[in-house]
């Protein structure tokens, strides 16, 4: 059970009281709280060899009275808000801030009761609790289910990269940035991107924070994080499409694969937006036959035409459901058979296990033990790089040039033209030649 004392803790012979709420843990550990009250007492009326709590000598019965009258008052206000919030040792401001509340309630009228943990664990999850009511990207409330994944993977690497530490959002400034980053890194042998995306996560953790009333370090916005360059654009030529589309297959799950994989070459979207399309997608709106979805990652709504290739590759109704990540083991299978292995520059997710070692796959190109995930850079054969994404950004490559960006842009739901040519791997200079090449194709005509 909580309590309180009252201390005098000044050399001066009038000073404000101290109070001290004293509590034991879930483990019989005891904490307390400490804070100055805005209540003066002379040194001579209090008496602090008796008692540790309030104890005034008799020297004037009223104002001995009225200092009890406003202690008793302070005493029951902090055990009531004490126990309705029940703060945990960590908010060592708490006190304060309930006190700044007792001496100024009509500045505290519409503030919640409950006080923010400023803890960096603690601010990761009240960000994921309240997913639904955030912000997002398009102006409306409800931030992605990949998004709330992301910070949960944010959560989890921080635990344990903290251990026993305490790490508040005004800790993070530019040297815990970089140390921070070192150590997914160095430690645990992330991926750059990846690494600078948990820097980008926790930005965006004390930032709001900061908009919810925690102290924040005034180099935040200096910290370092940020995507990298995309060097692997993987993507399946029109000659390796067509290998695949004329290859001979006896199993029924890689014709279906096959099926699902030309499919979303031919529509441009992310495999989850894939794998999720159904009937109720194909629509015909002005005697025009369309696909309507909605993109899981954006929220945009994507209209595609349905184009001839889209009806022949769709003959026979559409590919069986599979779960994504069969989905993603079986294109390596499909494209291992078809012979889709050309030495190629990429990165891929693996498996390590305690020893930093890549285990090993069974014949359905599954990992035989669990293990760490680490995505690794180097040379390999095309189809181990080759994943649902694949799809999206093979549409928008090979179809680059024939049919014009701004939509291309539209069915790959890419906000600006500069994130579409970064994403196929095209410059600047890749846009003069186009120019060129179409004014050069006009002037033959003319």
């Amino acid at each position: 059970m909580a309590t309180i004392y009252f201390l005098y803790r000044s050399k001066r012979q009038q000073a404000p009281l101290t109070v001290r709420l004293q509590d034991k843990d879930k483990n019989h550990k005891k904490f307390q709280f400490e804070a100055k009250t805005e209540l003066e007492v002379p040194k001579e009326y209090w008496n602090t060899t008796r008692h540790k709590r309030r104890g005034l000598d008799a020297v004037d019965k009223r104002k001995i009275a009225e200092v009890n009258s406003k202690l008793s008052e302070l005493e029951d206000f902090l055990l009531s808000k004490y126990k309705k919030q029940k703060p945990k040792p960590e908010q060592k401001n708490w006190l304060k801030e309930i006190l700044y509340n007792f001496y100024k309630p009509e500045e505290d009228e519409h503030v919640d009761d409950e006080i923010k943990s400023d803890l960096i664990t603690d601010c990761i999850q009240e960000l994921i609790d309240n997913a639904h009511t955030r912000e997002n990207a398009r102006g409306g409330l409800g931030i992605s289910l990949s998004r709330v994944k992301s910070y949960k993977n944010l959560l989890n690497v921080f635990k344990k990269y903290q251990g026993a530490k305490k790490y508040r959002v005004k800790d993070v400034d530019i040297k815990f940035g970089r140390k921070f980053l070192d150590w997914l890194l160095s430690s645990q042998n992330y991926s750059e991107g990846y690494a600078r995306k948990k820097i980008d996560d926790l930005k965006s953790v004390c930032a709001d924070a900061e908009i919810n009333g925690l102290e924040v370090s005034h180099q935040l916005k200096k910290v370092k994080g940020g995507k990298t360059k995309n060097d692997f654009i993987i993507y399946l030529t029109p000659d390796e499409l067509h290998r695949i589309e004329k290859a001979e297959l006896e199993s029924d799950s890689l014709k279906n694969v096959r099926k699902w994989l030309l499919l979303g070459c031919n529509i441009g979207q992310r495999g989850g937006d894939l794998l999720r399309l159904s009937k109720d997608n194909f629509i015909t709106r002005n005697g025009l036959e369309l696909i309507e979805l909605k993109q899981q990652k954006t929220g945009k709504n994507v209209t595609i035409p349905v184009l001839p290739t889209t009806k022949e590759i769709l003959k026979e109704g559409l590919p069986y459901q599979i779960a994504l990540q069969n989905f993603n083991n079986d294109l390596k299978i499909l494209c291992n058979t078809v012979g889709i292995n050309s030495l190629t520059e990429g990165a891929k997710i693996v498996m390590l296990d305690e020893n930093g070692e890549i285990l090993e796959k069974d014949e359905k190109g599954r990992y035989k033990k669990k293990g760490t995930k680490r995505k690794i850079t180097g040379t390999f054969p095309k189809y181990e790089l080759i994943t649902s994404h694949v799809c999206r950004r093979t549409f928008a490559t090979n179809q680059y040039g024939i049919f014009p960006t701004p939509l291309l842009m539209r069915i790959t739901a890419h906000s600006t033209e500069k994130m579409f040519l970064g994403y196929i791997g095209k410059s600047a200079m890749d846009s003069a030649q186009q120019i060129a090449d179409l004014y050069e194709k006009l002037a033959a005509k003319s």
